[in-house]
Parts: structure tokens; C-alpha cells; sequence
């Protein structure tokens, strides 16, 4: 706070020989002062400050982990679009040539991904290694199997909704005898992750209001501390910008050094769960790597925490500094 003398204004005359660039010099060379201030008082209080800070790296730890495994399950669905695939029946009546015919027009469908013809040989053939009936299939007089296409949707076109109105559309096509889509299974897919997505919005919300309150919190005993320092900055005509900046820097500093310890939190806790989750895609036969934080993440959650830091002082300022006027 002896800051203050740094910025008073000394006379008219020495003011007018002060040229543009050398305040936009000046600008910049008093917050580099107070940022630096700022830091310096929270390393002065090293376990106040370590105290705050890591409370709220933690409450920014748990929405930004529950952000990275939501996004993973979405990756993970994604490779079961078989869920959405649907199963076309052909008619007995109907040629090779008419299913030929049939599976170039699909292809052409704006919905559809790809098409895939399975004769009703190779299907009695893949029934028969599937079911284990070989014998008893030995003994049929003719295939009972039809033809069969499978019609994957696109991605835009995946959805439970979108999925049914392309099967109700397939059914149309007079070759197709009978259509299937494994539709209940879609849908509880997408409402789970529906659901994981609200609520760590909701967590994230309430977390981030805390982290807001704590911050507030913390610079309000900060301003009380330096309540007689304040009234002497106002009888000597200090600006309410410069009074409020060092306790904005204040809160800038929490959020920074929060987020980068929500950072390194996440981190390890990725890398403690990635042994579990491989052992579980193993149980499922499929190969499947977590998706950690990138420098694109770090840049949003330090952002995040930024904001949260200044939002929350700045509350706390324009609240409490307010009040402490000279009699």
C-alpha cells in the first residue's frame, strides 16, 4: 500500500510536460508494481495463502476431472455405433440382383454412413459359429436365414430419435421385409451421458459459486486488515482504481496459482485411474486410452480460475472499500 505515492498527482504544471507515451509507459510500469505488490504479500502469509489456494485448486479439481471422464465416456460411445446400426430383413422373393440394386441405392442416403450386404449363406454360416448349432443346422432342407443389409447411420443421424425415423423410412423400401433397431439400448446410452453432462454443470456451477465466495471472503478480512491504510490512501485523494487494484491482483494471484494446482491434481488422478479403466476395456476386448488435459484445457481451466479469482474480489471491493470513507 506505500504504493500510493507513486500515483498522486505532484502539480499542473509537471503533469503537462508528461507526454502520452511516457503514461502509457507509466500505465503499465505501476500495475507491473502492484501485481508484483500483490504477490509479494500473499509469499509473506505463506500459510494463509497456501491454505486458500489449495482450497480452491481443490474445488476446481473435482468439476474439471468429472468434465474429462464425461468426455471420455462420449469417446468411448462412439465407438459402439453398432448400437445404433440397424438391420435390414429382406423379403424371401427378392433376387441377389434386386438386393444389389437395393444397396446402392441406400449408399447414396444422405443419413446413412455405409451399407453392408450380408448374403443369407454367409449368414447362415456366421449363425452357425455363433450359435454352436451346426449339427442341428446340418439336418434343415433349405436356409431359413434371408438376405440381410446392415445400414450404419451417420454421426449427425445416430441420435435414438434421428435412428428410428431413418429405420421408419427403410421399412418403406418395398424389398425390406422386416427392420430392427436396437433402439432401448441407444437411448439409455445417450441418457446416461445426458445425464453425467448435467450434473457435473451442476457441480461445476455450485463448486465455481464457492470458489467465488472463498475468494470474496478472503479479501474482505484482507480489506479490514488494512482499513486505517485505506482511509489514509482516500484523505490524501488516492483514486478508487488504485485502491481497489492491489486487492484485484490479489484475487488474479488466488486464481492462477489455484488452477495450476487443479491442473497437476487432475493430472494425477487420470494417471492413477488409467490402470483401472485399461483393465476394464480389457474385460470388453477393446483397446482404449484415456484422454488427459491438453494445452488447449490448461489455457480454459486457468482462464476459468482467473475469472472466478477476479470476479470474486471484485465483489468484495467494490462491497467493502465502499464503506471505509474518512469522517
Amino acid at each position: 500500500m506505500s504504493l500510493l505515492f507513486k500515483e498522486r498527482d505532484t502539480g499542473g504544471a509537471r503533469s503537462a510536460k508528461v507526454n502520452f507515451s511516457q503514461r502509457f509507459l507509466m500505465f503499465f510500469v505501476n500495475h507491473l508494481r502492484q501485481a508484483v505488490h500483490s504477490l509479494g504479500e500473499l509469499w509473506r502469509q505463506p500459510v494463509a495463502s497456501l491454505m486458500t489456494i489449495g482450497v480452491l485448486g481443490l474445488s476446481i479439481t473435482l468439476p474439471s476431472t468429472l468434465y474429462i471422464l464425461v468426455a471420455n465416456v462420449e469417446k468411448l460411445s462412439e465407438g459402439w455405433q453398432q448400437a445404433s446400426e440397424i438391420s435390414l430383413f429382406l423379403k424371401p422373393t427378392v433376387s441377389q440382383q434386386q438386393s444389389q440394386q437395393l444397396v446402392n441405392k441406400l449408399s447414396v442416403f444422405d443419413e446413412i454412413d455405409s451399407v453392408v450386404f450380408i448374403p443369407k449363406d454367409e449368414a447362415l454360416i456366421e449363425f452357425e459359429k455363433l450359435s454352436g448349432l451346426g449339427d442341428a443346422i446340418a439336418y434343415l432342407d433349405e436356409n431359413p436365414i434371408p438376405d440381410v443389409i446392415l445400414v450404419t447411420p451417420t454421426t449427425m443421424h445416430s441420435s435414438p430419435t434421428a435412428a428410428q425415423l431413418l429405420l421408419d423410412k427403410l421399412l418403406k423400401e418395398r424389398e425390406v421385409d422386416i427392420g430392427k433397431l436396437d433402439i432401448e439400448w441407444l437411448e439409455r446410452l445417450y441418457a446416461l451421458v445426458n445425464v453425467a453432462r448435467e450434473l457435473v454443470t451442476f457441480i461445476g456451477l455450485l463448486l465455481f459459486l464457492a470458489v467465488v465466495l472463498i475468494i470474496g471472503n478472503t479479501i474482505r478480512l484482507n480489506i479490514l486488515s488494512k482499513h486505517d491504510e485505506i482511509l489514509v490512501m482516500k484523505l490524501v485523494g488516492a483514486t478508487d482504481a488504485f485502491i481497489h487494484r492491489p486487492f484485484l491482483y490479489t484475487g488474479f494471484w488466488f486464481g492462477l496459482l489455484g488452477g495450476l494446482i487443479a491442473w497437476f491434481a487432475v493430472l494425477a488422478i487420470l494417471w492413477w485411474m488409467d490402470a483401472s479403466i485399461e483393465r476394464f476395456a480389457e474385460l470388453y476386448q477393446k483397446q482404449f486410452n484415456i484422454t488427459s488435459l491438453d494445452a488447449q484445457a490448461l489455457v480454459v481451466m486457468l482462464g476459468v480460475s482467473i475469472l472466478l479469482g477476479l470476479l470474486g474480489s471484485f465483489i468484495s471491493v467494490q462491497r467493502h472499500v465502499k464503506q471505509i470513507e474518512p469522517k
